[in-house]
């Protein structure tokens, strides 16, 4: 397993059991994504799964719906994805991305990892569950969020960097660079 498998493998894992534990109640509490349920949010995160695969001519194939089961349309998308990564030939098609020619797996690790990262934060903050983010994942995300560059703040990706309270963590400080108050 690559360590772009692995820490797929990881993070999606974190956020399938962030799915598993929300309420069934809080599938319409609102999240820091404005405009955005509980339900909404892993709703986005299945279709950018599909949206990926999709650049290099693949499908997520028959999986179960969010609205029916959230926890099992997120544990098939991310079983198909996983199943890519770990096929060499799959993780390494090519396709021309937004930053230039790149593979699946690149792509993945750039953009659905930094993804998974925020979106179970901001799964957990709706529901009320532990938003600790690890902090080597606070330090990988900071880094891919800089070399996102002036795309980080583009439509539909991370709003205006918020000014955090004087003596803010490093996870505070790294939420208020992407939008998202922690305080």
């Amino acid at each position: 397993m690559s360590d772009i498998a692995k820490r797929y493998d990881r993070l999606s894992a974190d956020f399938a059991r962030a799915v598993a534990a929300v309420p069934e109640d809080g599938w319409s509490a609102d999240t820091p994504c404005e405009g955005w349920t509980a339900r909404d949010l892993v709703r986005h995160v299945v279709d950018t799964q599909g949206t990926f695969l999709g650049l290099v001519g693949r499908e997520l194939g028959d999986i179960p719906s969010v609205d029916d089961d959230p926890a099992a349309a997120w544990d098939a998308a991310r079983t198909v994805v996983l199943a890519d990564l770990n096929d060499p030939e799959r993780a390494g098609a090519e396709f021309d991305g937004f930053f230039g020619r790149t593979t699946f797996a690149q792509a993945v690790d750039r953009f659905l990892g930094f993804d998974l990262v925020i979106h179970r934060w901001d799964l957990c903050r709706a529901t009320g569950q532990d938003e600790r983010i690890d902090p080597d994942d606070v330090r990988w995300v900071r880094e891919a969020a800089d070399r996102f560059g002036s795309n980080l703040r583009r439509e539909g990706v991370c709003r205006a960097e918020l000014t955090p309270p004087e003596g803010a963590d490093e996870q505070t400080r790294l939420l208020a660079h992407l939008g998202r108050r922690a305080w």
